[in-house]
């Protein structure tokens, strides 16, 4: 029979690696089909499928959730095209922020907001594939995106992987796993631990 001290080691040892492979899971079956579309539709162009940003998905999060009471305002047959040019993104420097993006050294990245009664997924990718949008989804240049979407708006943002449109590039595995969550799988660690230990 196994020792009580090898067994609290064992647990405490599976406890960290749970919790440093598990990540708080965001689904979204709207923004997953979006991207699956977007990236079939590279593919037919020859494109690179663009690979998701976590810092470009935060920002495009909040994009979607400043733009939530904002109405769709030209619509044909029931779907919004691309907001006018008067759609203004007054809290920008504060998403920037939050997200943690440097808003002085980047300048490859783009914004693209659409708005879509019900958020109809085909219409949603029409709206993407079909418009002047179009242009940007078949430049190479762009590597990475984040998608985000709240009420009838999806937002998708496009990086590039230079260094003035990465948003930085790497992420450090901390903010990914969250410290309050290393901290609870630490401590209910340490506590299987020791009360096993004794």
């Amino acid at each position: 029979m196994a020792s009580p001290k090898l067994i609290s080691l064992l647990l405490f040892v599976l406890v960290h690696v749970f919790a440093l492979l598990s990540r708080p899971v965001h689904c979204n079956e709207n923004e997953d089909n979006l991207l699956q579309g977007i990236n079939s539709f590279r593919q037919a162009a020859k494109q690179p499928p663009l690979v998701k940003n976590g810092k470009a998905d935060c920002l495009a999060d909040e994009i979607a959730d400043e733009l939530e009471d904002e109405s769709c305002t030209s619509t044909t047959n029931g779907a919004s095209i691309v907001p006018s040019s008067n759609t203004r993104l007054s809290d920008l420097p504060k998403h920037l922020d939050k997200c943690k993006i440097n808003a002085n050294s980047t300048a490859d990245a783009t914004i693209m907001p659409v708005c879509v009664p019900d958020l109809v997924p085909t219409l949603v990718l029409t709206n993407y594939t079909h418009t002047a949008l179009a242009k940007y989804l078949n430049n190479s240049k762009y590597t990475g995106v984040g998608v985000g979407s709240e009420d009838n708006w999806m937002v998708v943002v496009l990086t590039t992987n230079t260094p003035t449109g990465s948003f930085s590039g790497a992420l450090s595995l901390v903010p990914k796993v969250g410290f309050g969550h290393y901290m609870v799988s630490s401590l209910l660690g340490l506590g299987l631990f020791f009360l096993f230990a004794n």
